[in-house]
């Protein structure tokens, strides 16, 4: 009777999951299609294999002779900065994240629901507008350059818009509540009986944060992590409003290919790309999470 009582649920189940495998999986398979298929003469794609796309990710050919292959300065720059930009915004939002995160798990029950309710409040915005808030504040004629020149602290205004400060600055202030409530959710959990037995044995505060605060809080800031680190190398839109022309990522020159570029099978390589990086974090994820539960059983 069990089995088939679970066997019915599954049943149940089936047309839902179908539905989401189809919708998950297709275009995946699509776009993996595309990227060994030769670009059309105004768009889309001809039915002709080829592995022309996935060779242009990362090597260019020379314009008076093709068959001279050079690295694709352009990509690998792109690349970089992507990479580069995503873990700096990821140290940012563990460092703003964590004592944050700290500060709403150390109030009363009564007071901590109003806390995460104004962490979440940005997520009721729509992240254009957000994103063009930040591009209100540090432009030239912008709030920020505004009060210094004010204040006498500068003679003109500062650069910041269109640089990779201000892409940082951006995807930071988006994707920091996504640090704080998986801190948070770790936090809530912690033994404050052990913080406090850090001390009645004469440690200092900086020695109870680094051997017992952190690592009971690790999974946290693992999780936290992963959920900023992937839309932050896959982000568009900071990056085409704060950044311009000037600071591209990954997630812009995907779209450049298919727009502008006309080049669909080269989007698609680049996607397929920035997917297996995706994986790439994951796993890592997955496998540092998997020690650490080898490490408390045994």
């Amino acid at each position: 009777m069990d089995r088939d009582k679970h066997g019915w649920k599954w049943l149940l189940s089936a047309p839902a999951l179908l539905v989401l495998i189809a919708a998950a999986s297709g275009p995946l398979v699509i776009v993996g299609v595309y990227s060994f298929l030769s670009p059309g003469t105004m768009g889309g794609v001809s039915w002709v294999f080829s592995t022309e796309a996935w060779l242009r990710v990362f090597m260019a050919r020379d314009i008076f002779d093709p068959e001279v292959l050079s690295w694709n300065a352009a990509h690998l720059t792109i690349f970089w900065r992507s990479i580069w930009l995503s873990l700096q915004t990821t140290l940012i939002c563990a460092a703003l994240g964590f004592p944050t995160a700290w500060f709403i798990a150390t109030r009363p029950p009564s007071s901590r629901t109003l806390w995460l309710f104004l962490i979440t409040i940005p997520f009721w915005t729509n992240l254009l507008i957000r994103t063009f808030a930040i591009q209100e504040l540090i432009r030239n004629s912008g709030t920020i350059n505004s009060l210094l020149l004010w204040a006498g602290l500068i003679d003109q205004p500062i650069q910041m818009l269109f640089t990779d400060f201000a892409v940082l600055l951006g995807m930071a202030y988006v994707f920091l509540p996504l640090m704080v409530l998986p801190l948070f959710a770790a936090m809530d959990k912690l033994d404050f009986r052990l913080v406090e037995a850090g001390y009645d044995l004469y440690a200092s505060r900086l020695q109870v944060l680094w051997h017992v605060i952190i690592p009971m809080v690790k999974p946290g800031f693992i999780a936290g992590s992963i959920l900023v680190f992937i839309p932050a190398i896959g982000a568009y839109v900071t990056p085409r409003i704060l950044g311009g022309g000037r600071t591209m990522m990954m997630g812009n020159l995907i779209g450049l290919q298919f727009g502008q570029g006309q080049n669909w099978p080269l989007g698609a390589a680049l996607s397929m790309l920035l997917l297996i990086i995706v994986v790439g974090a994951l796993v890592f994820y997955l496998r540092v999470v998997n020690r650490e539960e080898d490490t408390r059983r045994g």
